[in-house]
Order: structure tokens, then C-alpha cells, then sequence
């Protein structure tokens, strides 16, 4: 193991949550390209070994966590509360935000064609969605977009990652398609708290650009 990369396992180690990459390549005096190729290394080193831990990359960001294997036994040495299973309807409104955020809530209304509020507020309040600013129309609703916590919840490492979802055509009900996708989430998902200690992998085949929509 370089010295760079023992850097990197220390900080990852001391940090406990997903730090950004250009803060690690300031805090280790390093180039971008540098740090990848040690987190690189790392990564390979821990899955070759059979570690008990595993390097998480979330987009920008980089997070030491406890693989799933070892999830109930690291559960029951931290007391921590077995969270409730997503319901039907917040996997269906987590996954039209996930497809297609930033989203407003008429918007998943819309599609659900029920009222989606309580469901929204839930979601929120988990942490695996948030707000995203306002959409540019009389009233300006809030727009909502997933988390990081969705990414760490699901095992993804971006939103790229998500597993493939047929085009939808404008005022169509999610039906199937939704439903379908809604179950591979649900499938792959890890427990929600804590979300980054127990992450999952699921399948990575990639989508196309999501354009951002509106009322």
C-alpha cells in the first residue's frame, strides 16, 4: 500500500461520511488524477482481500463503508432500529423523482393521478429526496430531486446507474413501467438508517440524459 493510499484509507477512515473528491485532493496534497487512481487501488485491494469494508464512490464523492454481508451482524453491535420497508406508493413517487428531477409534486401527482403530498413529505423527511429550488412559472412550486442518502440507500453510484425505464409519453400513468421499475429499487434497496453503513449493488446498465420537466 502507497503512502497516498493509506492517506486516503486514514481520512475516508476518520471522516465516516462520503467526503468530495477535490476536498481529499486538498486535504492529501495530491493531483484529481492521483487520488482516483489510490481510491483505485483501494477499492481493488479491499475486494481482493475480502475486507469487511469497501470504498463507496457516490458522483463526486468517496465514503469508506461495511459491506453488506456483514449488515445484521454490524446492526446488532450498534443498537440500531430496523427502519419500516418503503410502502408501494413512496417507491412509486421516489422513482419518478429519480427519473425524471427535478420534479414538482403536481408533476408527480399527475402521473400517479392521486394525491401525493403526505407521500412527497415522507420522502423528504427520510432523507432520500429534497428540495431543488423553484420551477419558473405563476405560483413557483418546489422542484424535488433524490439525495445523496438515495444514492448510499440504494447501492448507485450516480444517477446513471439506474436501471433502464421505458419513455413515457406526456400525461401517460406510470402503469407498468413505473411499477416495474419501482420493484428493481425495491429489489436492491438496504436498510434506510443508517444508509451508509450497509450499501447494496444493484444492476448499472445505463439511461439516457433525463430532461427536466415540467408542469
Amino acid at each position: 500500500m502507497t503512502e497516498l493510499e493509506a492517506g486516503l484509507e486514514a481520512v475516508l477512515f476518520a471522516a465516516g461520511d462520503a467526503v468530495p473528491v477535490d476536498r481529499l485532493v486538498a486535504a492529501l496534497e495530491t493531483s484529481c488524477e492521483a487520488l482516483l487512481g489510490a481510491a483505485e487501488a483501494l477499492e481493488n485491494l479491499y475486494d481482493f482481500e475480502n475486507r469487511g469494508i469497501m470504498l463507496l464512490r457516490l458522483e463526486d464523492k468517496l465514503q469508506l463503508c461495511s459491506r453488506p454481508l456483514y449488515a445484521e451482524a454490524a446492526r446488532r453491535v450498534t443498537e440500531s432500529r430496523k427502519p419500516p420497508s418503503l410502502s408501494a406508493a413512496a417507491l412509486e413517487v421516489l422513482t419518478i423523482v429519480a427519473y425524471r428531477q427535478p420534479v414538482t409534486r403536481a408533476f408527480i401527482d399527475q402521473l400517479r393521478g392521486v394525491d401525493s403530498g403526505g407521500t412527497v413529505a415522507g420522502l423528504v423527511e427520510k432523507g432520500l429526496i429534497e428540495e431543488a429550488g423553484r420551477l419558473d412559472v405563476p405560483g413557483r412550486p418546489v422542484l424535488f430531486r433524490t439525495t445523496e442518502a438515495f444514492l448510499r440507500t440504494f447501492g448507485l453510484s450516480g444517477l446513471e446507474e439506474l436501471p433502464a425505464l421505458p419513455a413515457l409519453e406526456e400525461n401517460e400513468q406510470m402503469e407498468l413501467e413505473l411499477s416495474e421499475a419501482a420493484d428493481q429499487l425495491s429489489a436492491e434497496r438496504v436498510a434506510l438508517d443508517p444508509p451508509s453503513a450497509v450499501p447494496e449493488t444493484v444492476e448499472q446498465p445505463s439511461i439516457s440524459d433525463q430532461a427536466q420537466e415540467t408542469e
